[in-house]
């Protein structure tokens, strides 16, 4: 069998006056009924869910209430009652009079620009959401002197793609208008509002070797102890680490509701970081939260056909080549057996 893919109204939220930085001791949470801080996909319920059973009853499922701030300062506002990340995006802008669209993404426990800090498939109760909007925008001229540029791409789940790691010594790490966080607004004109991580890598990998191309970015509005940060992300070979720090995390699901659970566990944590890795290697995007749904897929299963087959199902969208799935599966197995 071959192996791969693709070949088949709540009162208005309150803003309280504190300083910028969050006072963890102000959250206030108390297991489940307490306030935490998280999102999740679009259609989903907030909620504790048994396997087997169906979701708790809106009454009875726990009241999250979630803490954010604008990354580049302001009051902290709470926020709650949303269910996918562009609802989060929207709350967020009721909290503080701005257009969701302007919210590019957020940050977990940090208001600086910090890749290993991105919101993405797993938020701790406890976890205080920095949320960074769109600044200054710029227009970069690149020439394409090598294949690779350098780029890692990631996405915020709501139509923008940004620059989530510069490979040091690259084409783009010699152009210092070109930062981490940046969104890719555009290449040659043509939009990318809307696209995934893996159609902006690809179209940057596409472009003809020897030829120039124009970048439209926008950065994040920073705060002031951030304006001379050059790149402030993700490194090779760094690990992401355990963002949540509370008792339970808040698992974001493309389909499905979101659920309260356990925090990963140390074979869940070693093989999302290397599925991860290898999502950099092979595609040129980050995505923790496409690589904890990978490592789901392929935990139970026998054979690295039958998590083709998961694949292929879940996840028919993405193409990935059969080399990738057999290192996914071998990510998984050697995480299972704690070899990495």
């Amino acid at each position: 069998m071959p192996l791969g893919l693709g070949r088949r109204k709540k009162a208005p939220p309150l803003v309280e006056n504190e300083e910028a930085e969050p006072i963890r001791a102000g959250l206030d949470v108390a297991g489940l009924d307490g306030v935490g801080a998280g999102g999740a996909r679009e259609g989903a319920s907030l909620g504790t869910v048994t396997p087997g059973l169906p979701p708790p009853p809106a009454s009875l499922r726990p009241r999250l209430v979630f803490h954010t701030q604008l990354a580049h300062g302001s009051p902290t506002g709470r926020i709650e009652g949303f269910s996918n990340v562009r609802e989060l995006y929207a709350k967020i802008g009721e909290a503080f009079g701005i257009p969701p669209a302007d919210v590019m993404f957020c940050t977990l426990n940090t208001h600086k620009v910090d890749m290993e800090k991105l919101l993405g498939g797993q938020i701790g109760l406890e976890d205080f959401i920095f949320a960074h909007v769109k600044g200054q925008r710029k227009e970069v001229d690149v020439f394409k002197g090598e294949d690779a540029l350098g780029l890692t791409i990631t996405d915020n789940g709501a139509g923008y793609a940004f620059i989530k790691r510069i490979r040091e010594g690259s084409i783009v790490h010699q152009m210092q208008l070109v930062n981490v966080g940046d969104m890719i607004e555009s290449i040659n004109g043509k939009s990318l509002i809307g696209c995934r991580h893996y159609e902006v890598a690809k179209m940057l990998k596409d472009l003809p070797r020897g030829r120039n191309f124009c970048l439209k970015l926008v950065e994040p509005l920073k705060a002031f102890d951030m304006i001379s940060q050059r790149s402030g992300g993700a490194r090779a070979g760094s690990g992401g680490g355990q963002l949540g720090t509370g008792r339970g995390t808040l698992r974001l699901r493309s389909k499905g509701p979101a659920t309260v659970e356990e925090l990963p566990s140390a074979f869940e944590e070693k093989a999302i970081e290397k599925v991860d890795d290898l999502l950099e290697s092979y595609m040129g995007i980050r995505d923790s939260e496409l690589a904890a749904t990978m490592v789901e897929l392929g935990k139970d299963k026998r054979n690295p056909d039958e998590f083709a087959e998961a694949l292929d199902e879940t996840l028919g969208d993405f193409a990935f080549p059969d080399e990738f799935v057999f290192d996914v599966w071998g990510a998984i197995g050697d995480a299972k057996v704690g070899r990495l």
